[in-house]
């Protein structure tokens, strides 16, 4: 089974910012073990003699306001968030990266969570379908960070594989979302970092993170599938995924 983990980053109800982010990443189950281990190993290097109380919340990382980030100078902090995402750029080719930038603004009467887990579900399964095509007849689940969007989302998964999203019925989920604490597993602590890459690459224009695993993205001859950006502002938006689109109408 292909699993795809997911957590968000920004706030939907935060005025000062214009992006919501869900993303995270997709592993075979059985590879998901090696992307704990790796970080773990981390863990184990921030705190030896309690590696498992560490947690990697990107957001935290970054502002250094609690343990054991708070003892960190800024250039060890981003070092930390780096290392994280090296994690998943060094791993298995079959570890893919996704997420789903949304502009607020652009969409002032839709929820943005609801609009990026759409987005998202219908980009796993059409990987999942081409996954299918070349003779992987695994089938997928989504497992997320615990949070007030459960029920919602639950119910919109139970949706699609009925009556559809907008691109389509989802056809190659397993099974409904399901919803752990981020704290006891260590690949949605990776899929906050991916999600807190393209935050801050959409937010506050900065890609030192993002960088670092624009490779990872699921992409299908030459179009990047698995980074979207939703927003009516720009036609001619210079991102990776906004440009990936263009190119392959030319």
């Amino acid at each position: 089974m292909h699993v795809l983990y997911l957590d968000d980053a920004g706030s939907a109800g935060n005025p000062g910012e214009e992006y919501l982010v869900l993303g995270g990443i997709s592993v075979f189950e059985a590879q998901s073990s090696f992307l704990s281990f790796e970080l773990d190993k981390l863990a184990s290097d921030i705190s030896p003699s309690n590696p498992h109380e560490v947690e990697f919340h990107a957001s935290e990382i970054f502002s250094r306001r609690t343990a054991p980030w708070d003892k960190m100078s800024k250039d060890e902090a981003k070092g930390i968030l780096k290392a994280v995402l090296g994690v998943l750029a060094n791993s298995y080719n079959s570890a893919k990266a996704f997420a789903c930038a949304v502009h607020k603004p652009s969409y002032p009467n839709r929820d943005p969570m609801q609009l990026a887990f759409e987005d998202l579900c219908s980009r796993f399964d059409r990987y999942l379908s081409r996954m299918h095509a070349s003779g992987d007849r695994q089938r997928g689940m989504i497992i997320l960070d615990e949070s007030t969007h459960e029920t919602t989302l639950q119910q919109m998964a139970r949706n699609f594989r009925t009556l559809g999203t907008q691109w389509g019925v989802i056809r190659n989920l397993a099974e409904t979302p399901l919803f752990v604490n981020s704290k006891a597993s260590r690949c949605v602590q990776l899929a906050d970092h991916v999600a807190y890459a393209a935050f801050r690459r959409y937010n506050a224009a900065d890609t030192q993170y993002l960088d670092i695993i624009a490779s990872r993205f699921d992409s299908h001859e030459n179009v990047i599938h698995g980074l979207s950006h939703k927003q009516t502002k720009d036609p001619n938006c210079m991102c990776l995924a906004c440009m990936s689109r263009r190119l392959s109408r030319i």
